[in-house]
């Protein structure tokens, strides 16, 4: 059943004649009369009663007049929708983002929801391979990941970049200096994360490394808190690593002193080509938020 019989069906009701209906819709009366009698033969029944002074709606014309409006308006609507998709404002983002994510996050998302009300966003957490893994498979929009140095299949976005932090005994001649380097940390015992983050883990043995030491194996690393509190307590003295996420811990005996030489970049991981029209109204909002300019 072609939508354009049903247009004609309705503007032949609501004229009341086939010459109105057909100077309404802007084709010859032909036009209008051949596509109702092959909706009539579609369908079966009689849709009008035709005289020489007037054309009226039948019994069946009636009952399916609402009908007919009824697939004409959802029609219409569909095609407003399609075209809010197209333009970003409606439909789904699906995004992955980092465990202990920042505000600055949440200030995309909020400038995001601002600017497109009607699109929604469903958040996924995953590991960082998964995160990149449902990316190139399409499953994803777009993925939230830190200190990945690459991605094979993938365009890495950067959107910023956070200093790293020492914590370390506030008694140990080192924390007399205001900054620190890794070479002068090389032999004193570390509380490295576990590889529960690959890519951090290896940010900073690949770090070590470049400066020409392997790390010193020191006590397990907790969470961040708990470890800043171990470090400070312990009799022999450790050091542990971190980049802010919601400020810099303060913790009894423990000295934080920024590092040089070495910062963590935060990145979107997406599919290579144009973005799509949600993935546009994303990166949209953290250019307003962040002024990154990305594609």
């Amino acid at each position: 059943m072609e939508l354009r019989r049903l247009r004609y069906f309705v503007a032949v009701a609501e004229e009341g004649g086939f010459g109105k209906a057909a100077e309404r819709l802007g084709v010859v009366q032909s036009a209008v009369s051949q596509q109702i009698r092959r909706l009539e033969h579609e369908w079966g029944v009689v849709l009008f009663e035709r005289t020489t002074r007037r054309v009226g709606l039948s019994g069946a014309g009636e009952r399916l007049l609402p009908e007919a409006r009824a697939v004409l308006a959802a029609a219409e609507r569909a095609a407003r929708v399609a075209a809010d998709i197209t333009a970003g404002d409606e439909g789904v983002l699906r995004l992955a983002t980092v465990h202990g994510a920042d505000d600055r996050i949440d200030r995309v998302l909020g400038e995001l929801a601002a600017g497109a009300p009607r699109l929604q966003v469903r958040l996924h957490r995953l590991p960082v391979a998964r995160r990149l893994a449902a990316v190139r498979a399409g499953e994803l929009d777009a993925a939230v990941v830190r200190a990945v140095p690459s991605a094979p299949g993938l365009e890495l976005l950067p959107m910023w970049s956070d200093p790293l932090y020492v914590g370390l005994p506030e008694s140990h001649p080192l924390a007399a200096g205001r900054e620190l380097r890794l070479d002068q940390l090389a032999r004193l015992p570390l509380r490295l994360p576990l590889p529960g983050d690959p890519c951090f883990h290896e940010l900073i043995t690949g770090a070590l490394r470049a400066a020409g030491s392997r790390p010193v194996p020191g006590p397990p690393f907790a969470d961040l808190r708990s470890t800043l509190t171990a470090i400070g307590s312990a009799r022999a003295p450790s050091w542990t690593l971190f980049h802010e996420v919601r400020g810099v811990p303060s913790v009894p005996r423990v000295a934080v002193r920024p590092l040089t030489g070495l910062a963590v970049t935060t990145s979107l991981a997406v599919r290579p080509g144009p973005p799509g029209p949600a993935l546009r109204q994303l990166l949209r909002s953290l250019r307003a938020v962040e002024g990154v300019d990305v594609r």
